[in-house]
C-alpha cells in the first residue's frame, strides 16, 4: 500500500502579492490536495515575518475548511508557549465542532519568531519550560478531564481533538514517546538529528489513550515539473528566494542579484543554509517517486508531509498533482 502523502503549506507571501493572494493559494492547494488523495493540510505559527501568512493559524484552518470537504487541517503547528493553553483548546474544540472528524492539532516549543516578537507576544524566555505540563494541561481540557479544577473548555472538552508533537531535535522525539503521541520531524528545514531523533522515538514509545503504535511523520521538500531541467530551475529560484528572505533586514536590506545569492551559496554561511533544504525531491513524478520511495524506507515513515516549495502557486498545483499520481496516493484513514 503506498505510504500516506500530507501537505505542509507554508503559506508564502510571494514578492508582488498580498497575505489576501497567499490564502487563496492555501485554499486551492488544499483543494487539489482533497482532489488527489493526501491526508492532511498543515499550517505554521509564525509571527512578524512578512513572507509568511499563517500566524492566526486557527483563523486559517476554519477558512480552508470552509471550502473543502474531507481532507484533515490542522496545525504544524502551534507554538504552544505562546499561548494559554485554555486558549488554544477553545480554538480547536471550535475548530472540531465545526468540522468534526477533520481537525489536527499539531504543537510545537519555539518561538515562531525573532526575540524583539517573542516579547511583543508577551512571551517570556523561560516559557518553553513548561511545554511538556502545558500539553498535558491542553490533552485535559479536549477530553474533558480538566487537571485545573473548575475550569473546562467550551467548546473543546470531549472533542478530543488529536495532538501532534512537532521537533527538530530529540526533545520532540522523547517527549512525543513518552506521552504516546505521534511526532512529526522538521526535516524539511532542520535535516541533522532526523534519523537519531527516529530511532529514539520508536524505541521509547509508550502506548497510549490516543495511540497505541508509533506514528512517525516525516518531512520533505518536493519540486515536482513535467520537465526535469524546469522542476530543477525552479527548485534553483525557490532556494534563492529563501536566502533572500534569511539576509533581509528590513527596507535598508540590499537588492541582491541572482549572481550575488549564486556566490553567497558558496561561502560557509550560504552551504549551511542550502543544507537546510538537504531533503529535497527535484524532478519530473518519477523522478520525485524514486527520491520519496527510499526517504520513506531510509526513515521509517509512516506518513510524508510534503511541502511543494515551487516557486509560484500554479507550479506548486502541478507538482502536488504529479507527485501523488507518481506515488499512486490514497486516502487513509488518520491516525
Amino acid at each position: 500500500m503506498p505510504i500516506p502523502l500530507s501537505l505542509l503549506d507554508l503559506a508564502p507571501i510571494t514578492p508582488g502579492r498580498t497575505a489576501r493572494d497567499s490564502f487563496s493559494a492555501s485554499v486551492a492547494l488544499a483543494q487539489a490536495g482533497e482532489k488527489h488523495g493526501y491526508r492532511r493540510v498543515w499550517y505554521a505559527e509564525h509571527h512578524n515575518m512578512p513572507s509568511i501568512a499563517s500566524s492566526a493559524t486557527s483563523i486559517l484552518i476554519g477558512y480552508v475548511a470552509q471550502q473543502t470537504s474531507s481532507i484533515r487541517l490542522g496545525s504544524g503547528g502551534i507554538m504552544l508557549p505562546n499561548h494559554a493553553p485554555l486558549t488554544i483548546a477553545e480554538q480547536f474544540g471550535t475548530l472540531e465542532t465545526l468540522f468534526p472528524g477533520r481537525i489536527d492539532l499539531g504543537l510545537g516549543r519555539a518561538p515562531g519568531s525573532d526575540q524583539n516578537t517573542m516579547r511583543a507576544l508577551r512571551r517570556s524566555p523561560s516559557s518553553a519550560e513548561s511545554f511538556p505540563q502545558d500539553i498535558v494541561e491542553l490533552q485535559g481540557y479536549l477530553r474533558g478531564e480538566s487537571v485545573i479544577p473548575g475550569v473546562q473548555a467550551v467548546p473543546g472538552a470531549g472533542t478530543n481533538v488529536p495532538l501532534y508533537i512537532l521537533g527538530s531535535s530529540l526533545f520532540g522525539a522523547q517527549l512525543a514517546a513518552a506521552l504516546g503521541l505521534p511526532f512529526a520531524f522538521a526535516s524539511h528545514f532542520a535535516p541533522d538529528a532526523l534519523h537519531e531523533a527516529v530511532a529514539l522515538y520508536r524505541r521509547d514509545f509508550r502506548p497510549s489513550v490516543q495511540l497505541a503504535e508509533p506514528h512517525l511523520i516525516v518531512a520533505v521538500n518536493v519540486v515536482a515539473a513535467d520537465d526535469a531541467d524546469d522542476a530543477q530551475r525552479q527548485f534553483s529560484t525557490t532556494r534563492r528566494e529563501r536566502v533572500r528572505g534569511m539576509l533581509s533586514r528590513g527596507p535598508a536590506t540590499p537588492q541582491y542579484s541572482d549572481a550575488d545569492i549564486d556566490s553567497f551559496l558558496q561561502t560557509p554561511d550560504g552551504i549551511h543554509i542550502a543544507k537546510m533544504m538537504k531533503y529535497t525531491a527535484v524532478g519530473t513524478g518519477a523522478d520525485v517517486k524514486a527520491y520519496l520511495d527510499d526517504f520513506a524506507a531510509t526513515t521509517g515513515a509512516d506518513e510524508l508531509i510534503i511541502a511543494h516549495q515551487s516557486p509560484t502557486v500554479e507550479q506548486r498545483l502541478v507538482s502536488v498533482e504529479l507527485t501523488a499520481l507518481a506515488m499512486n496516493a490514497e486516502v487513509a484513514q488518520p491516525a
